[in-house]
């Protein structure tokens, strides 16, 4: 292609007002994820929540976007990504408003289910919107740059709009948030954003669909059996239940002439070793903000709202991360900026293996989040460029499971080694976690030591990627 063709791609005014829509019901959909982690108690207390049902009412949302997000990207690329993308947006407002004003448990996890399955369908459709808003390679690299940084705004701020919401207002406006987003997403979104459907796709596949379920579902709930629990029979057999059924979807795929997932893919080597890299970076870092989050509580005492502005740092860098690697890969070669991105990374992690206060451990986590720029907007733009316009809904429902599997294993990896360390160390003293300890009401002795044995497996934890 010419520099003159290549020019005449090239978005305009109306595409990036395009992703500014989009990037909005993507921050949402992350941010929702996660605000509900400060909800739970003030749920638990107005609607008499018992332990399993406050589990569902976590967890629901998780499995339903992990399990349904292949579906609904291959669904996408068939009725039309603008089409599926606004009929999401019109369930994930509606059942915001009905888990806002929820009168009972069953009501509230109902209401997250259905959000669930309205976010699996708006990650992919937003990725594979964006694919079509923008041909010109470098501008698709700057507008996923844009598009993953909301993903970490939202992780992070999330608890931040959470605590300030619980603070002023009633339990329910917690969920309230992503209202106003989907409502300017469905005024706009039919005059903003093109359609794109493959016309020659079949149907979908049932059995297909329901064997990914199958797949993905035991072996998320394994992971957060093995991360809570450790190794149990409900972890090991969550993990044999879903790789069997994944083995089964996998030789199904292979023999359909239309299947849910073009495992043809997987041949391309960029494809497959950038996927991987993408999923062991969500296994390493998620898993570590996690238990750097429960550090700044548990250790050194703050607020969750104190906990998340602690966070901001790291937030900030990646941010900039985002924003500056399509920039940097105008002038560097994305095989030499990727591993620059990780190296910093892991010094990072180098120094959070050092830390001993608040600070240090801050400053650790934001040079760790300033290396994910290049792997994570790079990489999902090689993902996306390395296969056709028609297959990129389904290509970017797979990096966004992926990144599900790498957050959810690492949690359950990493979460092993602090508690192990955790263990030894306490000896059966303090519980079997330091929440455990803390909520207990164990002497001052024991509450320190426990402080110190949970700091020290997160300084483990930190420095194992580095054997990786």
């Amino acid at each position: 292609m010419t520099v003159t063709e290549n020019a005449s791609v090239r978005a305009g005014r109306r595409q990036w007002i395009g992703l500014a829509v989009l990037s909005l019901a993507t921050l949402l959909v992350s941010l929702d994820l996660f605000v509900m982690l400060l909800a739970v108690p003030a749920v638990t207390d107005a609607l008499g929540a018992t332990g399993s049902e406050q589990l569902w009412i976590l967890d629901v949302y998780g499995f339903m976007v992990a399990g349904l997000m292949i579906t609904m990207g291959t669904l996408g690329d068939r009725i039309g990504r603008r089409r599926l993308l606004l009929v999401a947006a019109a369930v994930f407002g509606a059942a915001s408003v009905v888990a806002a004003y929820s009168t009972s448990p069953g009501m509230l996890i109902g209401a997250r289910a259905a959000l669930g399955v309205a976010g699996a369908a708006i990650a992919p459709c937003t990725l594979s919107l964006i694919s079509t808003l923008f041909p010109d390679t470098r501008q698709r690299a700057s507008a996923l740059g844009v598009w993953a940084g909301c993903f970490t705004v939202g992780a992070i701020v999330g608890p931040i709009v959470g605590g300030v919401l619980l603070e002023r207002f009633w339990w329910g406006s917690a969920f309230l948030i992503g209202v106003p987003a989907m409502a300017v997403l469905l005024a706009v979104g039919p005059f903003l954003l093109p359609e794109y459907r493959d016309r020659t796709a079949g149907r979908i596949d049932v059995p297909s669909v329901l064997l990914s379920l199958a797949a993905i579902l035991p072996a998320i709930h394994g992971l957060k059996q093995l991360a809570s629990h450790g190794v149990s029979t409900t972890a090991v057999g969550g993990l044999i239940v879903g790789a069997t059924f994944g083995w089964v979807f996998v030789q199904r795929q292979r023999r359909l002439t239309d299947p849910l997932v073009d495992v043809r893919l997987f041949a391309r080597r960029s494809f497959t070793v950038t996927l991987g890299s993408m999923m062991t970076y969500s296994m390493l870092s998620g898993g570590v903000m996690v238990f750097v989050a429960q550090y700044l509580q548990l250790v050194r005492g703050l607020t969750p709202l104190a906990a998340g502005i602690a966070l901001m740092p790291g937030m900030i860098t990646s941010t900039v991360s985002f924003q500056l690697a399509p920039r940097l890969a105008r002038r560097i070669r994305p095989a030499v900026l990727i591993p620059a991105g990780i190296s910093l990374t892991i010094a990072g992690m180098v120094v959070m293996t050092q830390a001993t206060s608040t600070a240090v451990l801050v400053a650790a986590f934001a040079i760790e989040c300033a290396g994910v720029g290049p792997l994570v907007t790079l990489g999902t733009n090689l993902v996306i460029g390395s296969v056709p316009p028609e297959k990129a809904g389904s290509a970017g429902a797979l990096t966004q499971t992926s990144n599900e599997f790498g957050y959810a294993l690492g949690i359950a990896v990493l979460g092993s080694v602090v508690t192990a360390t955790y263990r030894r160390q306490m000896d059966g003293h303090g519980g079997s976690s330091l929440g455990e300890a803390v909520s207990g009401g164990v002497p001052a002795a024991v509450l320190d030591a426990a402080r110190d044995a949970f700091t020290d497996g997160l300084h483990l934890a930190a420095g194992s990627p580095q054997s990786l």
